[in-house]
């Protein structure tokens, strides 16, 4: 448990728990607790928490199953799966030779780098671009010898078949149907899917003649371009925590970004950013920052991130790139973290980008060049919501095409709605995560429940009295219910036996368990909260009942009750 949230936050050990700063949210002065024996954690800042299976889906926001998987992988546990399909576990061993043989590959990639003559020229390369070692290291950056059938042969004396290493795309086949390495005398950049596994390669050349520049594996059962993002297994978390992914072209821009600080950095390979790349990043995200080349294609791929994005909950931000320049050279130039910092804080949002885009095209002394301009700005401008920057914008525009604003305006508001003309083209959007309640969006009367099963783990022999006395009128949820019903039975050790495919109740028991410690909670404490929700339940059914006489009677019982609240207040003080 330690070294997986380790991996996300530093902690420090104070007695039997470790604390550290929050990896779900911003925060100053450390509100994370990590229960190691538990193993559990629990936010007081942000009130995320659950066990170990928990973090993992929430911080590389995946679900149960995978988070079972990705565990077990790393920590050489096998998974039994009940009653598997013959064939479906035939197709699973076989595309999991398939991911070893790839692992197996980028190592050997990575080991030729660092040591290999040949590959002296690839170090010079990208320790020139500003690249340190434990980055390229980290990132497993590697070469591939220029000999045609090295891997072809290291592949096979592993016990790996010719077809394979075809299947992963690390050989292919020649017009006269002879085998031979794809990737020769090239830097080789290993692709992750989120989970961490090598899915393909990126190789770059490292002589003029190799065409092309860069080579991206084939693509077949593991790899497929268009559905993955280069570095997003590492930038998950980070991107979760900053509410944002910065996307950039190329793999050295990423590395660059990563080395200067910009974690939640990933790459699109290429400037054409897909539909499932945006789906992929708006499960985590609802900011994406664009930062792509100042080109042409950089600009156009810009404008259909919009398009792709079209009627997801998503905010869209583009960085003045300069000309002739990418992320990676202003990152690793002297300053280049804070000169990159300002970029992406001077971000616009993309209409606003656009709409800079189309007035650039304007002829303002030809009629018709205004008119042409004019008829390409009205369709950006009436997907930019009713409001403020909408009316800069008409106003920008207005001024820029010296004509009236009155009638850009009324041209916007004639214009065909662009969410109704999408909304039978486009799936709808994705459910989102939903992390665990925080503190402020649970109801006093759920703070007071929580407060209680909480300070009656801390002190079992005077919890269990306490929670024998909780019925379920007294509770807010029938979550709420079925956490007292586990714990009466479980109150020594609750986190003990619960169902793991119970996530809302794991994770509810993690945050009470860490709650309080024995010497916290006062005397007196258990029997207070006790009354408090006794008085929240009377003050519920107060609020519901329209008989003059019941409501009566009832706020008589309520003086009563508030009495003794502030009676065992009293007491708890004076002790």
């Amino acid at each position: 448990m330690v070294e997986i949230v380790s991996a996300h936050t530093d902690l420090r050990r104070q007695g039997v728990r470790y604390t550290g700063l929050c990896p779900f949210h911003d925060e100053r002065s450390p509100s994370f607790s990590v229960q190691s024996e538990e193993k559990l954690y629990h936010c007081f800042g942000c009130g995320v928490g659950g066990d170990l299976f928990d973090f993992v889906i929430a911080i590389e926001n995946v679900d149960f199953p995978t988070a079972v998987e990705s565990l077990a992988e790393r920590y050489g546990v096998e998974v039994k799966r009940e009653d598997e399909d013959p064939q479906a576990e035939e197709r699973r061993k076989a595309r999991q030779r398939l991911t070893e043989l790839m692992e197996r590959t980028a190592s050997f990639y990575s080991s030729f780098f660092g040591d290999a003559p040949e590959a002296a020229k690839a170090r010079e390369y990208l320790a020139g671009r500003g690249l340190g070692e434990e980055i390229l290291k980290d990132f497993g950056v590697g070469f591939a010898p220029s000999a045609w059938d090295t891997l072809l042969i290291k592949g096979q004396q592993a016990g790996y078949s010719i077809p394979e290493l075809l299947r992963t795309g690390l050989a292919q086949k020649n017009n006269k149907g002879g085998v031979y390495d794809r990737f020769r005398a090239r830097i080789t950049f290993p692709i992750r899917d989120a989970r961490g596994r090598v899915v393909g390669f990126g190789a770059r050349a490292t002589r003029d003649e190799q065409k092309p520049k860069y080579l991206n594996s084939a693509e077949g059962e593991l790899f497929h371009k268009s559905e993955i993002l280069y570095g997003i297994d590492r930038a998950r978390g980070p991107m979760a925590k900053a509410g944002r992914a910065v996307v950039v072209e190329g793999y050295t821009d990423v590395i660059a970004l990563h080395q200067a600080g910009f974690t939640e950095a990933v790459g699109v390979m290429g400037t054409s950013i897909t539909e499932a790349q945006i789906a992929m990043l708006s499960a985590t995200v609802d900011t994406i920052v664009l930062a792509l080349d100042a080109d042409a294609a950089g600009r156009k791929a810009m404008l259909r991130a919009q398009q792709v994005a079209a009627g997801r909950s998503l905010r869209i931000l583009v960085v003045a790139m300069p000309a002739g320049v990418d992320p990676a050279e202003i990152a690793t130039a002297e300053g280049g973290a804070e000169t990159f910092r300002d970029l992406v804080d001077a971000a616009v949002e993309l209409p606003e980008f656009h709409i800079e885009l189309v007035l650039a095209e304007v002829d303002p002394n030809s009629p018709q060049s205004r008119d042409k301009v004019l008829g390409d700005a009205v369709p950006v401008l009436a997907e930019v919501p009713a409001g403020a920057t909408r009316q800069e914008l008409v106003r920008r525009v207005a001024e820029r095409l010296n004509v009236d604003e009155a009638l850009v305006r009324a041209r916007v508001e004639q214009a065909p709605d662009p969410a109704a003309a999408t909304q039978v083209a486009k799936p709808a959007p994705e459910t989102p995560v939903v992390l665990p309640h925080s503190p402020g969006l649970l109801s006093r009367r759920e703070r007071q429940e929580r407060a209680l099963l909480a300070m009656c783990i801390a002190k079992p022999d005077e919890g269990k009295a306490c929670l024998e006395k909780l019925e379920p009128r007294l509770l807010s949820s029938p979550l709420a219910v079925r956490a007292v019903e586990w714990l009466r039975g479980h109150l020594e050790d609750p986190a003990a036996g619960l169902d793991p495919a119970d996530r809302e109740l794991h994770q509810m028991i993690a945050s009470l368990a860490l709650r309080y410690e024995p010497g916290k909670v006062g005397e007196g404490s258990i029997h207070r909260g006790f009354l408090q929700l006794e008085l929240a339940e009377l003050e519920d059914r107060i609020s519901k009942t329209t008989n003059a006489a019941t409501r009566r009677d009832l706020n008589m019982e309520r003086s009563r009750l508030v009495a003794r609240v502030s009676k065992a207040e009293a007491e708890e003080i004076s002790r």
